[in-house]
């Protein structure tokens, strides 16, 4: 007969290191990446490049570590009472049984969250496929005709004419006037590209918004 604990047969047993395996196996595929808010404390650049700190709120705490590949991607200088939002998977450091955030991006609050919206957005259509390098197509050298996407009384379109005409001046453009703000302008802008991509006389379209090129 096994021994028992609490009145109860043994289980099959593993080590303190396959248990925590187990747990470091469950929290990467049950929990995966995350957008974490939080102010950074305990800050520590050290020497190796790599970054530790902790995300914390008043309610808990969250280890991070971020290696130093990432850590030469940011763009702002990191320090105690900072806020932010952090991107990262969570695993276990197996040697100090602790789980712990592996940061990869980090983005100030109040100073990035059209770029944390753009990143998202990045890595969506990424993971869509629509930037894999087989849907590109070469684009011709010396194209005719140029279809552009684009307000018509804003500076986008005499700015994109200006340089055109300077580049290649017998180039044709056409122009599909489009609303390029507001709650309408995204369905707009994807009619226009349909309509125009639909068309064989044209070689190319620019999609533009804004003053310059």
């Amino acid at each position: 007969m096994p021994e028992s604990v609490a009145g109860g047969p043994i289980q099959p047993r593993c080590t303190v290191s396959e248990a925590t395996a187990l747990i470091k196996e469950c929290l990467e595929k049950g929990v995966g990446w995350l957008w974490v808010e939080g102010e950074i404390s305990n800050f520590l650049a050290h020497r190796s490049g790599h970054l530790y700190f902790t995300l914390k709120d008043p309610g808990a705490q969250l280890r991070c570590v971020m290696f130093r590949g990432s850590a030469g991607r940011l763009r702002a200088a990191l320090r105690d009472g900072l806020r932010c939002v952090v991107q990262g998977r969570v695993t276990v450091y197996e040697r100090g049984g602790q789980y712990q955030l592996i940061a990869e991006r980090l983005v100030p609050l109040g100073e990035g969250e059209l770029q944390l919206a753009f990143q998202a957005l990045k890595e969506r259509l990424a993971a869509e496929g629509l930037f894999a390098a087989e849907r590109k197509r070469p684009l011709p050298a010396y194209p005719e005709t140029i279809g552009v996407v684009t307000s018509p009384t804003g500076a986008a379109i005499r700015d994109i004419e200006r340089v055109l005409r300077r580049r290649w001046p017998p180039i044709r453009i056409l122009l599909r006037p489009t609303l390029v703000q507001g709650p309408e302008a995204a369905p707009d802008i994807a009619r226009a590209i349909a309509e125009l991509n639909s068309r064989d006389d044209i070689d190319l379209l620019i999609v533009g918004r804004g003053g310059s090129l």
